[in-house]
């Protein structure tokens, strides 16, 4: 059969329950008045929240925001917090996170940061950093992936 496609749909009783909860919900920056791309700020998927790569861009304007690598990193962590808090998460929800650097010997400048940012977070995050080439010349960008807590699962579902 070239050219025809046959849809089979099964009955509600073969469907998995997990596929059945899996409806995605659109996280928006709070601040976010201008476009930087064809992607959500974060998806929330059965509790886990998926933050896209963030940068140091103004969400009002969309520029990037400069400054040295610490600053840099600062601004973005900033960012992510407000996409989290958004998406009803904390810093202590964030299971992971990836780090794209434009210049890997500014690690130990960065990590600092990062460190501090992270410290009242009980267990932290699992992390990969690597090298990037990065758009616009800004010096890091940063996505995570949380897990909300189960409470906070259920607190805004419908009974």
């Amino acid at each position: 059969m070239i050219g025809q496609v046959e849809v089979y749909e099964l009955p509600k009783s073969q469907i998995s329950p997990i596929s059945q909860t899996m409806a995605k919900r659109e996280i928006k920056h709070p601040d976010k008045q201008k476009s930087t791309g064809a992607y959500s700020a974060a998806v929330e998927v059965d509790g886990w929240v998926y933050v896209s790569g963030q940068g140091p861009v103004d969400p009002k304007t969309a520029q990037p925001v400069r400054g040295s690598i610490e600053e840099e990193t600062l601004y973005t962590l900033n960012q992510i917090k407000k996409i989290l808090e958004a998406a009803g998460c904390t810093l202590n929800d964030v299971v992971k996170s990836t780090v794209h650097l434009e210049d890997i010997d500014d690690f130990d400048r960065y990590n600092a940061v990062y460190k501090e940012f992270f410290k009242d977070v009980a267990v932290l995050p699992a992390r990969t950093t690597v090298q990037s080439v990065l758009w616009n010349s800004i010096k890091v960008e940063i996505d995570v992936v949380a897990r909300k807590s189960l409470r906070d699962q259920t607190a805004g579902s419908a009974p």
